[in-house]
């Protein structure tokens, strides 16, 4: 290999959201960023242009549309024109905008729950309900599985529901949907006059015979009511750089989602422009490489929940880099956190409250591992965690032991 995936670069004092909000001796592996350097293309790029003094307004990246329009054709064969692609600063922001841009009276949003906690929240500023239509959980042992419920999915949808947002590959239980599952959900859209916002930010992190597929390239009648969403960041490690894009091939619904953003969602600005261009221009072949340490790192999660950790389950994903454990044997529904029990003393306030309803308490407090608390993925992630294996291999190992201890102590 050509990159060094092992090596251990200290991320403390960088303002870290990962690791800066701990104490050292916590083994942080929840909020969904990897511990591996950017692309050195990426980095040469961005210090090629930082040469230049002024950073002013920037123009959009003619270039940059049709390097986009150029791959989308060549991993989905998704047609797809310069002028349907919409750049923004964040997908968080873009499925926001693509919310609002929907909204109606009394309207609902149909979501397959657990799910990513910001697309949870979605609805709150424009006065939408949140209706979930949740997964179905397969449980085989130590493994975890989750199909989808087509039943659930549709009976969930009533005449106020005009929205369906949805996340694949899907965070945190790592599926990649098949083009038959995606042709399935699709049909009930089109049958019930759903608009479809896909986030696909994990499209390029997918293992393994788990091809991706874009919802809105099964069909031209699909993308007409579909806005997809996309980005490097994930799959380059980039994303406190900003850069994302929708694509939305339908005139009038494209008009809408622009005129929702309009003076709430920030433009891009040049370094997010000057990154997104490098890593989609050179970046295949450290993807490559990554995706292989990452499917090593996954498999070795799996072996070792199944050999090591008693009653507990994982998921085996097939894209992202999110493991999913049931630690219901080992669920306090009254356990919180708080200071002293990993959490830095100066983490200010709005802070603390997030991270004490957002880090699973019984690993932090017990074993000083921080993963993210389930419960924020919605009322099916109860007693669940989500692991982020996205490490060096002796980082994942070392986290992975305190677990063992820490159940061991409890089972013994």
């Amino acid at each position: 290999m050509t990159y060094d995936f092992d090596e251990i670069i200290s991320r403390y004092g960088t303002n870290c959201a990962k690791h800066d909000l701990f104490e050292r001796d916590v083994a942080a592996l929840w909020v969904a960023d990897m511990d591996f350097p950017a692309p050195d293309e990426i980095a040469n790029a961005l210090r090629e242009r930082l040469a230049h003094p002024i950073f002013g307004y920037t123009l959009d990246s003619p270039e940059l549309r049709t390097v986009i329009c150029e791959r989308l054709d060549r991993l989905y064969d998704w047609q797809v024109t310069p002028n349907e692609l919409v750049f923004l600063p964040g997908v968080v922001a873009g499925f926001n905008a693509a919310v609002r841009a929907n909204a109606q009276p009394d309207g609902k949003v149909l979501v397959q729950t657990p799910l990513y906690p910001p697309m949870l929240s979605a609805t709150g500023g424009v006065g939408q309900q949140i209706i979930h239509a949740p997964l179905a959980r397969v449980e085989d042992g130590p493994r975890l599985h989750y199909e989808i419920d087509f039943d659930v999915f549709e009976d969930a949808i009533d005449a106020n529901t005009h929205t369906f947002l949805m996340c694949n590959p899907h965070n945190p239980v790592g599926r990649v949907f098949t083009r038959e599952e995606l042709t399935r959900l699709a049909e009930i859209c089109e049958k019930h006059d759903l608009m479809i916002i896909s986030d696909d930010i994990h499209c390029d992190l997918v293992f393994e015979g788990h091809p991706h597929t874009p919802i809105a390239a099964i069909s031209p009648e699909i993308s007409k009511r579909t806005i997809t969403l996309m980005a490097p960041s994930k799959t380059y490690n980039i994303p406190s750089l900003g850069f994302s894009f929708a694509v939305i091939q339908d005139e009038a619904l494209r008009h809408r989602f622009q005129a929702a953003e309009q003076g709430v969602v920030p433009h891009v600005g040049v370094l997010g422009f000057t990154a997104a261009l490098a890593a989609y221009q050179h970046g295949d072949a450290w993807l490559a490489e990554v995706l292989a340490y990452l499917q090593g790192n996954r498999d070795f999660v799996t072996q070792y929940v199944a050999e090591f950790l008693p009653g507990v389950r994982v998921t085996h994903p097939e894209g992202t880099y999110l493991s999913w454990l049931d630690l219901r044997s080992y669920h306090d529904p009254e356990a919180r956190i708080g200071p002293g029990d990993g959490l830095l003393d100066t983490i200010p306030e709005e802070f603390m409250d997030f991270l004490s309803q957002g880090i699973e308490p019984f690993l932090l407090k017990n074993a000083r591992v921080a993963l993210n608390n389930g419960s924020s993925f919605g009322p099916d992630g109860v007693g669940f965690a989500r692991l982020n294996f996205a490490s060096p291999r002796s980082l994942l190992d070392d986290a992975l032991f305190r677990i063992r201890q820490q159940i061991s102590t409890v089972t013994s």
